[in-house]
Parts: C-alpha cells; structure tokens; sequence
C-alpha cells in the first residue's frame, strides 16, 4: 500500500539553528501552511507521527479533517543531535563538523545519535508501517524522510530537498527502500 511522508510546516526556531529532537512549537505561520497541506494531501487510512509537536499538531489538523486516528511513532523522531541541539551551526566546532563529514554514517561527535542509528529506527518503523497494507500518512521531519529514502550511506544519499509541508511517496514494498 502506498505511504506518504509529509515533512512538518515550518517550525518556530530561528534559521540556522541545529534542531532534531528538540520539541519545537510550530511558526506563526502553521493555519496557513496546514491550509495549503490539506489543499494538496491525498486522503490516508492511517496517520503515524513523530510525536514532537511540530509533527503532532500538523498531524491532528489532518485527523481531524479525514476522521482518521493519530498514532505516534518515536522511531520516526529526527535525529538526536545531542549537544549540538538549539546551536547555531556556525557556533559548532569545526573539528566536531569536520570530524561528522569524514564518518557521516558513523560518527557521533555531538554524543547524540549517528546517521546509522537513525537509518536502523526508521527503516524498522516502515517495515512496521508497510506491513499494516493500509494507505498511510507519516507526518516526520527531513532526516527521517532523507533516511527513508537514501540508498547508501555516503553524504550524498541524504542530500534529499524537502520543504516544509512537502511530501513524498515511498515505493510500494520496504524491499525497495534498501
């Protein structure tokens, strides 16, 4: 069955700051962003959301127009990024940066999670979310969908552009994931 990742309207941060796990609201702007969504948003049988509010809040706006239940999922979270969350990623350390760049799947200079932790969480929570055979809705973040749909585990597999309350379809089977 076909499932939908929509990532998050815009989030109530200033730009340039390093954001995963850290539970944001959402920007002033989320009725009109939420608005345009639901113009453009295919109907689902199912909603899963990351359970940060920026997510959440999208999540419920979108249950409640199509009389759909939200099930959070924490394994479609972003990524930790441990002390580097709510930093402005100009103030972070060039060697910490630097050292992430030479092992980007691996390396955890920032002490939260590596990309491959991420990788291995949200690949088990679609494999979960396929089986159901239920058209569904993910509402996550833009690690989370980079990670969903990366084919390797170089830079450049993740380098996916989505925007704000822009959605993507995932093949058909988790097999075409890998």
């Amino acid at each position: 069955m076909a499932v939908l990742m929509l990532r998050h309207t815009t989030p109530r941060v200033a730009p340039g700051t390093c954001y995963g796990h850290t539970d944001l609201d959402v920007a002033d702007s989320f009725d009109h962003e939420a608005a345009q969504v639901l113009e453009r948003l295919p109907g689902a049988g199912a909603i899963v959301s990351s359970p940060l509010q920026r997510c959440r809040k999208l999540a419920e706006r979108i249950a409640t127009r199509h009389n759909v239940s939200v099930r959070l999922d924490a394994r479609i979270m972003e990524m930790d990024f441990g002390t580097w969350e709510g930093r402005a990623w100009s103030d972070i350390p060039r060697n910490e940066l630097d050292e992430w760049a030479a092992n980007f799947f691996r390396a955890r200079p920032h002490g939260g999670e590596s990309v491959e932790t991420l990788k291995t969480r949200v690949d088990a929570a679609l494999l979960d979310i396929q089986s159901t055979q239920v058209q569904t809705l993910i509402i996550t973040h833009a690690g989370v969908i980079r990670s969903a749909l990366a084919k390797g585990t170089g830079v450049r597999d993740f380098q996916t552009e989505i925007g704000f309350g822009e959605f993507v379809r995932l093949p058909e089977t988790s097999q075409e994931l890998k």
